[in-house]
C-alpha cells in the first residue's frame, strides 16, 4: 500500500522504523512540489489549525470531529426513515376508511422529509462559512511574512482562492454524503435516477447558495464600508447569522406542518425563504413534469439567486481582498480620544462595583483584550448565537389560519428566556476567561502578586471577571425580558408577574455567575492549558442534561412567586442564602489553590516566560 494512502486511511504517520529498515528504503524523495501547492496547503491547513478552531494545535484530530459531527445528523434522520418506510410504523391516512394503513407516509409527509435534508445543508454550510468568517481574507502575517518572500501577489490570491474552494465544496460532502448513500435504501424511491439527480443538486445548490451569499455579503460590506466599520458590524452579523440559520434548523418541527400550506397558497415566505427555492429544485427533478407549477418556479428561482450570488462574490471578493490587504498594510487609524459619556460610565462603575485598584485594573484588562483576540470574539459569537436561536425557539409558535402562516408568542416561552439568556451569556463568557488560548499576559500577574498569590489579592482579581460577567449578564437578561413584554400576554404584564420574572431573572443572573465561575482560580485570559484531552460528547452530555430543567424553573418559580409578597421574599432568602454558600465555596477553592508552595510540573518561571535567562545581563 503506497505510503501517502496509508495515511490517509489511518489519519497518522507510521510506525517508526529502525536504522536497518530506513537505510533500506534508500535516499529520502521529498516531493516536489510547486510553489503554488505549498500556498494551497498552507491556507488549506489554517482553515483549521488556527487557534479558533484548534486550540490545542491538534488539527488532525479537530478534522474527524468535525467532519463526524456535520455528516452525522442527516445520516441519522436517513436511517429512521427507513422503518416509517417499510410498514414497520403504521401512517394514518385522512379520508380514508381504514384508520391506519402500513406503508409509505402521504405525499405531503415525503415533501418535509426531502426539506429537512436542503434545510440542513443550507444551515450547516452557512454555519461553516461564518465561522471561518474572518480567515476568507488577509491578516497581519500575511502581509508582513508572505508578502515580504518572492511571491506574487497573484499567486497568493489564487491559491487562498483554491483553499476556500476546497473547503466549502468539504463541508457540502461531509453534510450530504452519509445520508445520500443511506436514503435509497432506507425509502426506495420509484426512480433512483431522478432521485438521485433532484437529492444531490438540491442540497448541494442550496449549501452552495449559503456559503456563496457569505462570502459575497462579507465582500460587499468590506468594498463599501472599509475595515473600520466593517469590524464594527461583523461580530453582530455573525451572531445573526448563525442564530437565524439554527432557528431554522430547531423550529423545523413547528412549521413544517404548514408546509404544505404555504406551498400551495403559494405565500410570500416561500419565495423570500431560499430552502424553499432548492426544494423546488428537489421535488422538479424527482417527479418531473406532474410537480406542482410551484416547484417550476422555485427552481427557476434557485437557479438565478445561485448564479446572481456567485456572480457578486466572485466581483466584490477580489476588491474586499484588495481593500483588507491596504488596510493592514497602511495600519488602522488611531482611535479618538475616549468620549464624556464613557469617562462617566467608568466613574459609575468605579464607585459601585469595581472599587479597589486590583479590581479595576482586571475589570479593564478583560475589556480591552476580550474583542481583539479572534478565540475569544468567536466564543462570544458561538454562545450568544445558540442563546438567541434557543430564545426564538422557545418562544415562537406558528401555526395556519385561512391559508396564511401566523407567528406568536408562548407564554411559557416568555417566562423561559431569562433563564436561557443568562444561561448562554455567562456560560460563553466563562469560557472565554477560562481560555489558555492568550497566556502572554500572565508573567505580569505573578511579578505583581507572587507565585503562590496572596488569598486577597486573588480573591480581588477573580471578582473582577465575575463581577464582568454579571454585569453583562445583566445587562443583556434585562433587555430580553423588556423585549418579550411587548409580545407577552396580559397575566405577564401585571405587578405581582414583573416583579417575580425580574426577581428571578437577576437571581439566576446571580448564581449562574457563581455557579459557573465556582472552580476558576486564575485571572482571566491567563489560564493554563489542560494536560487532559476534553471530552467533546461528554461536554455536550453535560448541557443536554442540566440544560432542560433550566427551561421549567423560571415559569414554575414565576407563577409561585407572584402569588403572594410572602413568597417573593422567602424566594429572595433563598437566592442571597444560595449566593452565601456559593462564594463561601470558592472563597475555599482559591484559598487551597493559594497554598500551593511551587511550580507546576514542567512550568516556566516568570523570567523565561520573559525570554531572559539567569546570568544573562552583562555590565558592559
Amino acid at each position: 500500500m503506497p505510503e501517502s494512502f496509508q495515511r490517509l486511511l489511518l489519519m497518522s504517520d507510521p510506525d517508526v522504523l529502525g536504522l536497518n529498515e530506513q537505510a533500506a528504503l534508500g535516499p529520502v524523495r521529498p516531493p516536489q512540489r510547486s510553489q503554488f501547492s505549498h500556498l494551497f496547503r498552507h491556507f488549506l491547513e489554517r482553515f483549521f489549525n488556527h487557534e479558533t478552531a484548534s486550540p490545542d494545535g491538534d488539527a488532525k484530530a479537530r478534522l474527524i470531529l468535525v467532519a463526524l459531527a456535520t455528516g452525522l445528523p442527516g445520516f441519522m434522520v436517513a436511517i429512521y426513515l427507513w422503518p416509517v418506510y417499510h410498514a414497520f410504523i403504521a401512517i394514518p391516512r385522512p379520508h380514508s376508511h381504514v384508520a391506519w394503513v402500513p406503508g409509505p407516509p402521504p405525499y405531503w409527509v415525503q415533501v418535509n422529509q426531502h426539506f429537512f435534508f436542503v434545510l440542513y445543508s443550507f444551515a450547516a454550510l452557512g454555519i461553516a462559512t461564518v465561522f471561518e468568517w474572518d480567515l476568507f481574507f488577509p491578516d497581519l502575517l500575511d502581509v508582513f511574512v508572505l508578502k515580504t518572500l518572492p511571491v506574487p501577489g497573484r499567486r497568493l490570491f489564487f491559491a487562498r482562492v483554491a483553499a476556500m474552494a476546497v473547503l466549502i465544496a468539504g463541508f457540502l460532502f461531509d453534510a450530504n454524503v452519509l445520508a445520500t448513500v443511506a436514503l435509497p435504501a432506507a425509502i426506495d424511491p420509484p426512480s433512483l435516477p431522478r432521485f438521485l439527480a433532484g437529492h444531490v443538486l438540491a442540497v448541494g445548490g442550496a449549501g452552495l447558495f449559503a456559503a456563496a451569499f457569505i462570502v459575497a455579503l462579507e465582500g460587499v460590506l468590506l468594498s463599501a464600508l472599509g475595515e473600520r466599520l466593517f469590524r464594527k458590524v461583523s461580530l453582530l452579523l455573525q451572531a445573526l447569522f448563525i442564530a437565524f440559520l439554527l432557528v431554522l434548523v430547531l423550529l423545523f418541527p413547528v412549521y413544517s406542518g404548514a408546509t404544505p400550506v404555504l406551498l400551495q397558497s403559494r405565500a410570500a415566505v416561500v419565495f423570500w425563504l431560499p430552502p424553499f427555492w432548492f426544494l423546488g429544485v428537489y421535488q422538479r427533478l424527482m417527479q418531473g413534469p406532474t410537480a406542482l407549477p410551484v416547484y417550476t418556479e422555485l427552481a427557476r428561482t434557485a437557479c438565478i439567486a445561485l448564479a446572481v450570488t456567485a456572480g457578486v462574490a466572485v466581483l466584490t471578493y477580489p476588491l474586499a481582498y484588495l481593500r483588507r490587504e491596504h488596510r493592514l498594510v497602511e495600519g488602522l487609524v488611531p482611535r479618538r480620544r475616549r468620549s464624556p459619556f464613557a469617562s462617566l460610565l467608568d466613574g459609575l462603575l468605579h464607585a459601585v462595583l469595581v472599587r479597589s485598584p486590583r479590581r479595576r485594573a482586571v475589570f479593564h484588562f478583560i475589556s480591552q483584550t476580550l474583542l481583539r483576540v479572534p478565540r475569544y470574539r468567536i466564543y462570544l459569537v458561538l454562545y450568544g448565537s445558540v442563546g438567541l436561536s434557543v430564545i426564538a425557539a422557545t418562544v415562537l409558535r406558528f401555526q395556519v389560519v385561512h391559508g396564511q402562516m401566523r407567528a406568536s408568542a408562548s407564554a411559557f416561552g416568555i417566562r423561559a428566556a431569562a433563564a436561557i439568556a443568562a444561561f448562554w451569556v455567562v456560560a460563553g463568557l466563562q469560557a472565554a476567561f477560562v481560555s489558555s488560548g492568550n497566556r502572554q499576559g500572565n508573567w505580569i500577574f505573578r511579578i505583581v502578586d507572587g507565585r503562590p498569590p496572596l488569598l486577597r489579592a486573588a480573591l480581588e482579581e477573580l471578582r473582577a471577571a465575575q463581577h464582568w460577567a454579571l454585569l453583562w449578564a445583566g445587562i443583556v437578561t434585562l433587555a430580553t425580558v423588556l423585549a418579550l413584554r411587548t409580545v407577552a400576554p396580559s397575566q405577564l404584564l401585571t405587578w405581582p408577574a414583573t416583579a417575580s420574572q425580574l426577581l428571578v431573572a437577576a437571581g439566576l443572573c446571580l448564581l449562574f455567575t457563581d455557579g459557573f465561575f465556582l472552580g476558576v482560580t486564575t485571572v482571566a485570559f491567563t489560564g493554563e492549558p489542560s494536560r487532559q484531552e476534553p471530552n467533546l460528547a461528554f461536554t455536550v452530555f453535560k448541557y443536554f442534561i442540566f440544560f432542560p430543567p433550566l427551561l421549567w424553573f423560571p415559569s414554575l418559580a414565576e407563577q409561585w412567586i407572584e402569588r403572594s409578597p410572602w413568597r417573593f421574599a422567602a424566594a429572595a432568602a433563598v437566592i442571597a442564602t444560595l449566593h452565601v454558600a456559593l462564594r463561601l465555596r470558592h472563597r475555599q477553592a482559591v484559598k487551597e489553590f493559594c497554598q500551593l508552595q511551587s511550580l507546576d510540573d514542567g512550568e516556566e518561571s516568570p523570567a523565561f516566560t520573559l525570554g531572559l535567562r539567569h546570568g544573562s545581563v552583562s555590565t558592559g
